[in-house]
This record gives structure tokens, C-alpha cells and sequence, in this order.
């Protein structure tokens, strides 16, 4: 059940990737699902794990190392979720189901090679990132998944096989996770640089 990635500097534990819950441009839903695994399986303490949606103000957000990427153009998404483990005495990881780098990735191989730099593009693309406790997020998240029906009520893209992930005090509240307006939503929302500059290297 587990995979074991070793380096000079890190070992890190994880489940497989292929043996993750995994489906299709339902990123936020994906991410909880590992978190759920991670308190379940008590593979390190949840309070070192966060999870975090990126987009903007315009829900144009350039992502590289893709899988759905054409070459090495980024993929422009209007939101995506990866989920960051941050240890505070050896690496810290990303884990992106959508990725083509590891998994789990290193956090400054992810910086560099995913996100790159706000420098060299518009200011209508660069991006913010929403940082939640992942205990949180297991508590507070919700989807009835009417975000992926197009108006007359047929999928946009085939749902997960499981039921609508809900709590006791919604069933639709994932607008409030991809905006990036500081005065709704759970967490602490982060330009690019700050988000760096707090979980990069130190």
C-alpha cells in the first residue's frame, strides 16, 4: 500500500499514485479524498497538512508539467487544488494527481517547474493561492458537483462514483474555497510571491 521515496535530504511516505482516489477535473474533490486517507491512516499528523486551491480574480491560471498539457505550454485552468505537506524538519511535499512531476513532489521542484515566476506574464494571469487546514477542510467542504452540468443537466464530465461529498451545514459551498477575496471563505489567501516566500525553502 505504500511507496517509499528516499533521497539524501528526505523520505517520504505516501500512497501509490495509482492506487489513489482519482477522477477527472474534479481536483477539489481528489485532494479530499487524500486527505481523508492521510487522517485515516495516520501517515503524519494532520495539522502539517494544508490544502490549497489556485486561481484569481479571473479564474485564468497558468499551471506547467500537466498532464493535459500540449508540450511545454502550461495548462490555463480557472482553478486547481493540489495538497501541500509541510514538515518542519525535513522537505516539504506537493501532492497534484494532474501533475507529470513525482508524486509526491518536492515543494521547491513544484514552485519551480508548476508555477515558475508572476514575473513573465500578464497581470490577468498570475496567481493566488488559498491555503486551508486540511483539518478544516474535512470538516468544511462541501460540493453538489452542479459546477460540472452544462444547462440542461447532462455532465460536463463524467462524476466521481461516490456520493457528494457534504456536511451538516451545506452541500454547495466550493466558490467560497476558488475565490480569492480575502473577506469570505476559510484559510489565508496568498499572492505568488508570499505563498513562496512562507512554504518555500527556508
Amino acid at each position: 500500500m505504500y511507496e517509499e521515496c528516499i533521497s539524501s535530504e528526505y523520505t517520504a511516505i505516501t500512497l501509490p499514485k495509482p492506487d489513489c482516489v482519482y477522477t477527472s477535473c474534479y481536483c477539489e474533490e481528489n485532494v479530499w479524498k487524500l486527505c481523508e486517507y492521510i487522517k485515516a491512516q495516520e501517515v503524519c499528523p494532520l495539522d502539517q497538512v494544508h490544502v490549497v486551491f489556485i486561481s484569481n480574480e479571473n479564474k485564468t491560471i497558468p499551471i506547467w508539467k500537466q498532464k493535459s498539457s500540449r508540450g511545454s505550454e502550461p495548462v490555463i485552468w480557472d482553478y486547481h487544488v493540489i495538497l501541500l505537506h509541510v514538515n518542519p524538519q525535513a522537505q516539504s511535499f506537493v501532492y497534484d494527481l494532474d501533475t507529470t512531476l513525482p508524486f509526491p513532489c518536492p515543494s521547491d521542484m513544484y514552485l519551480r517547474e508548476a508555477f515558475r515566476s508572476d514575473n513573465s506574464i500578464k497581470p490577468q494571469f498570475r496567481r493566488k493561492m488559498r491555503v486551508i487546514p486540511a483539518v478544516t477542510y474535512l470538516k468544511k467542504f462541501a460540493s453538489d458537483r452542479s459546477h460540472m452540468k452544462h444547462s440542461n443537466g447532462t455532465w460536463r464530465m463524467p462524476p466521481p462514483p461516490y456520493p457528494c461529498i457534504e456536511t451538516t451545514e451545506s452541500k454547495m459551498n466550493l466558490d467560497d474555497f476558488i475565490s480569492m477575496d480575502t473577506s469570505v471563505g476559510l484559510g489565508k489567501v496568498y499572492k505568488l510571491p508570499e505563498f513562496v516566500q512562507h512554504f518555500g525553502a527556508k
